[in-house]
């Protein structure tokens, strides 16, 4: 693949993880708000305990989807921060590295992503092969996890 199918490969892997973190928002937001609905509609029973245990499980899931939800906003906003079009000699944020390997797109830690028939990986640079990647040039290795990867590009 030429330099220009990468750097288009590159803009659809961050238009993919904007997405997720879109979709993510919105599944968090959809729960927090179903979980409060759910909440405003308990009417107390007759039994005290039963309603006190309902309404302490309905504030633990509003605190989880509020959790999901700061969670997914935060992801949006560091995949923000990302320059797609922008091209370096070493890998950093926002970079795709082409190794031996597998293709790696330095963003955030979501995982594989099938893109036009190609497998990519979207890792952190905090996790320990974004850390092993991390200034990388083509043509340099590194090891992980027994495997010697041999760094082709980067994009």
């Amino acid at each position: 693949m030429d330099k220009e199918k990468w750097a288009t490969a590159k803009a659809k892997l961050y238009e993919h993880c904007l997405a997720q973190a879109t979709q993510r928002i919105a599944t968090a937001r959809a729960a927090l708000e179903a979980a409060q609905e759910a909440g405003n509609t308990e009417t107390k029973s007759s039994a005290g305990d039963k309603y006190e245990t309902g309404r302490a499980m309905m504030q633990q899931e509003q605190e989880k989807n509020q959790v999901q939800l700061i969670k997914a906003i935060e992801l949006k906003n560091q995949l923000a921060q990302l320059r797609p079009g922008q091209r370096s000699e070493t890998a950093g944020p926002g970079s795709l590295v082409i190794t031996n390997h597998g293709n790696f797109y330095l963003s955030e830690g979501l995982g594989k992503i099938n893109l036009e028939g190609s497998i990519y990986f979207a890792v952190s640079l905090l996790s320990p092969i974004g850390q092993l990647l991390r200034g990388k040039r083509g043509g340099e290795a590194f090891f992980f996890q027994g495997k010697n990867y041999g760094v082709v590009d980067v994009v």
